[in-house]
């Protein structure tokens, strides 16, 4: 029956998609933008009932393209690989080398021996720790770490406290974990997937589009994460936190599992001092203005300043780590290729993917013609188009890849900017936020699906909280927007900006 379901998932793609060219006329006069939508139709089809590896979808533009006369296969291969994947490959490196020396466990760890016995500030030091981690380093791998070192402390708790206390409470531990590695990705712009999606999808709509730099994604960002981490806080802590004065965590329990790494090791030290630095120089490479100061960055230094960019420097610092010999054994490198190999390549063809997808709806005219589609939604007052947007793409990404699902409507987004004339900023930045926002269902996000799998949350649980959480998350994202973004990215709604006309 299983079987049967997924050749009907094959099959039924391709079929919308010949249906939709043989029935659907959108532009008589373009039957570019008709192509386009039906390969947008197929590729989302099977994105969403994933009848085949989502990397896999993310080919077909490769195939579809040049036969069916939206773009040259010379023009579509280059889509795949650009600075916004090496940004992503860079900062990957980084964080591969955390992993092979454990230093991201050491971090965690660390952070947990801060915060003392009390179940709350236990509960604070995990959702800290996966947030801070989840900026830097995968979702999934930050939810793996982390999870076994919440069990580690919940079995010696179940030994010596009430087993349902202890149930109740790890429900919490675990939802914390899971909700934090989603919020804390969000922070930066390499944090997790749709950000970077979003990056390369607005020069690739509007090159003319002001740069979305690292330090200004995290000036803008970061506020919003902090906030949502507290706010959740609040709320786990209440619903899970037990009562009991006797609760309290043996801070020993952490010092144990800290003291098993031993002293740190002049791999993990390296690891640290590349880390640091990369961040620094992500953050203070281009201008950052305050007001009518502004902090010069440090690429002015150089000739071509404009030619510098993050995946310059994530790049630079990936191969500083190649090149430096590790002491336990001088055959071996700080990062190797065995590590490397690593690197998660189905996400770099999904970037491509999309991005492709994205430059067919350019080229062939379609985000235009969607915009003009969409010119009644300019009744409404933007706050409101924002906050529709924010739930929308929420409760389609509980069902469906966050990546895919920027890939998917950006493009969209961005068309509907144009048509009721709103800064694109103002609407595809909370969009793409927005499908990082999903705590609902273990299938929205890796780490949902992680910790639901530990058999120790159950999805009412996860329905419970998360409903919450998806209405939260929009309002928070809407707020921000208005009275962070206007700033940061110097939106006007006022006025529409030049680059987006052009």
């Amino acid at each position: 029956m299983k079987n049967k379901s997924g050749i009907l998932k094959l099959v039924l793609g391709p079929l919308f998609a010949i249906l939709f060219i043989i029935f659907i006329d959108l532009d008589p006069q373009n039957p570019l933008i008709n192509t386009t939508a039906a390969i947008a139709i197929w590729m989302a089809f099977w994105w969403i009932t994933e009848a085949v590896p989502l990397a896999v979808t993310a080919l077909l533009p490769i195939i579809l393209y040049p036969t069916l006369g939206v773009m040259s296969g010379k023009d579509v291969a280059p889509i795949y690989f650009n600075h916004i994947i090496f940004l992503f490959i860079g900062g990957f490196l980084v964080a591969l080398a955390m992993q092979k020396w454990k230093l991201h466990r050491r971090i965690a760890l660390r952070i947990l021996l801060v915060f003392g016995s009390k179940p709350p500030n236990i509960l604070f030091g995990f959702m800290l720790a996966t947030a801070f981690l989840s900026m830097w380093i995968s979702n999934t791998a930050t939810t793996m770490m982390m999870v076994p070192i919440a069990l580690s402390i919940i079995y010696k708790l179940e030994e010596i406290i009430d087993t349902d206390k202890v149930k109740k409470y790890s429900i919490g531990i675990f939802l914390g974990i899971a909700y934090s590695a989603s919020i804390g990705g969000v922070a930066t712009l390499v944090g997790t997937p749709p950000n970077l999606s979003f990056a390369r999808i607005l020069t690739i709509l509007f090159p003319n589009a002001p740069e979305i730099t690292f330090a200004s994604w995290l000036m803008y960002a970061l506020p919003i994460s902090i906030l949502f981490i507290i706010i959740l806080w609040a709320i786990l802590s209440f619903i899970f936190n037990p009562k009991s004065k006797e609760f309290e965590i043996d801070p020993h329990l952490f010092r144990e599992e800290y003291n098993k790494l031993g002293r740190m090791s002049f791999e993990e030290k390296i690891v640290l001092i590349d880390f640091i630095l990369l961040a620094v120089l992500w953050v203070f490479r281009a201008n950052i203005k305050i007001g009518d100061f502004t902090i010069p960055g440090w690429s002015q230094l150089f000739p071509y300043p404009n030619y510098l960019n993050d995946g310059t420097v994530a790049i630079a610092m990936a191969l500083i780590l190649f090149m430096i010999p590790s002491l336990k054994d001088k055959k071996q490198r700080i990062l190797d290729w065995d590590t490397a190999a690593k690197l998660p390549w189905n996400i770099v063809l999904l970037f491509g993917g999309g991005f492709a997808l994205a430059s067919g709806f350019k080229v062939s005219g379609l985000a235009d013609w969607l915009g003009m589609q969409l010119q009644g939604f300019g009744v409404f007052h933007p706050i409101v188009i924002v906050i529709v947007i924010c739930l929308f793409v929420t409760f389609l990404t509980e069902l469906t890849s966050n990546t895919a699902t920027a890939e998917m409507l950006l493009p969209i987004i961005g068309g509907l900017a144009i048509a009721i004339k709103i800064n694109p900023l103002f609407l595809m930045i909370p969009a793409t936020i927005s499908c990082s926002f999903a705590f609902m269902l273990p299938v929205a996000t890796p780490p949902n699906a992680i910790i639901f799998g530990t058999n120790r949350v159950k999805i009412g649980d996860m329905v419970k909280v998360g409903l919450w959480l998806n209405f939260i998350g929009a309002i928070l994202i809407t707020i921000s927007i208005y009275l962070i973004g206007k700033t940061v990215f110097g939106i006007d709604l006022a006025q529409f900006p030049q680059w987006a006309l052009n």
